[in-house]
């Protein structure tokens, strides 16, 4: 445990101050004083703007024909949160990584909204270092929504669909 030192409280302040102007979401920094005495810190920051990010893809669903049913608001769902992570049925993204609704470009998705599917089914794909990892439904259901879009990045604990 590190000593407590006036320049770490500046310190901080200036590495929060990083995090709002560059619009990250965390920093970890170690720095070492000398034996047995150092400072460890990460700073981190919830962002709201990625549950907006993630609810535009249900938008665009929305037919382009019409672009005043697109315009409206649906109507809230019961049970149905602001926050699709809450949502009860939600399927969250178990790691960093970029999601893929299809096995390779031009094939058809995975699933559709409405598609009814089965526990272990593989809802998407989500990469990570090289690594294709598929993402299966942890239960049976009806697919209500897709939070992500084809290709988007996504971060740990994001969601990335709706089962009910």
């Amino acid at each position: 445990m590190s000593k407590t030192h006036d320049a770490d409280v500046a310190f901080i302040q200036a590495l929060a101050e990083l995090l709002r102007t560059n619009d990250l979401t965390e920093l970890q920094v170690k720095r070492d004083y000398g034996q047995d005495d150092s400072l460890n810190v990460r700073v981190s920051r919830r962002m709201e703007q990625q549950v907006v990010t993630y609810a535009a893809p249900a938008q665009a669903a929305a037919p382009m024909a019409a672009p005043a049913a697109a315009a409206a608001a649906p109507a809230p769902v019961a049970g149905e949160t602001d926050d699709p992570a809450q949502a009860p049925g939600a399927v969250t993204s178990p790691m960093v990584g970029t999601a893929y609704l299809q096995a390779e470009p031009g094939t058809p998705p995975f699933v559709k909204v409405g598609d009814t599917v089965e526990e272990g089914q593989t809802l998407l794909i989500v990469e990570a270092m090289k690594t294709m990892n598929q993402i299966p439904a942890p239960r049976g259901g009806t697919v209500k929504r897709i939070l992500v879009e084809d290709g988007a990045p996504v971060e740990f604990g994001a969601p990335l669909m709706i089962i009910q």
